[in-house]
């Protein structure tokens, strides 16, 4: 299967280079461009391309609220935010956005098709670089104690499933999981999907959250 893509930044040389990566892959197709987020908008409603990748710092419409648009209209699309070193605030938006993942501008060809394959499979992405990042935004707000409600939520995971959560948290890919303990993918795959269902959450973005908001993971 072809994972078609729309690419959606201001910069045209970054839109150019982003394009040329993904047509040397036999398995991906990039099936149009956006240089700002309202064409990125009116694109995916009328490619419904299979994932943006979405440059969160665009003039006019941004790549938060283009998201939020996409999602609604596109729902099958999926959205990865593209963001600089420097994830602030306005980045981490994305989140309650509804984008699948984020992925540093500097990261290399590789991680960038890495991500885009686990996007289109249904995963949400957050590399480790990014889990140092978003921990960067929750460490202020992270509570002094153990929040009794979200104690509660743990209680429900088996002794596995926290395993399986600590290492989300710390930015593992399901492979690495797997790996790491001794399960096969598609085991590592099912229990999250019933750590989401128990704890009410919507992906891998928000378990990562959970993980240090819960304090099962500290920051260090």
């Amino acid at each position: 299967m072809t994972i078609r893509v729309l690419i959606a930044d201001d910069e045209a040389l970054l839109r150019m280079a982003f394009g040329t990566v993904l047509e040397a892959q036999p398995d991906m197709a990039p099936v149009g461009e956006a240089a700002d987020g309202a064409e990125a908008v009116r694109l995916a409603r009328e490619l419904r391309p299979d994932v943006v990748l979405m440059d969160v710092r665009m003039p006019g419409t941004d790549g938060i609220e283009a998201t939020r648009r996409i999602v609604r209209a596109a729902p099958r699309s999926r959205v990865l935010i593209l963001t600089t070193f420097d994830l602030d605030a306005y980045a981490f938006a994305g989140l309650g956005a509804g984008a699948s993942g984020f992925l540093l501008k500097n990261a290399r060809p590789e991680e960038l098709l890495a991500a885009i394959r686990g996007v289109a499979a249904g995963d949400a992405v957050v590399s480790p670089r990014i889990t140092r990042l978003l921990l960067e935004n929750v460490r202020p707000h992270l509570p002094d104690g153990t929040d009794a409600a979200r104690d509660e939520l743990l209680r429900r995971l088996s002794a596995r499933e926290r395993d399986v959560l600590v290492r989300v948290g710390r930015g593992l890919s399901n492979a690495e999981i797997a790996a790491a303990l001794h399960l096969a993918e598609a085991t590592v795959k099912s229990h999250l999907g019933r750590i989401l269902h128990k704890l009410g959450l919507r992906d891998r973005i928000h378990a990562v959250i959970f993980a240090y908001e819960s304090r099962l993971i500290r920051p260090v």
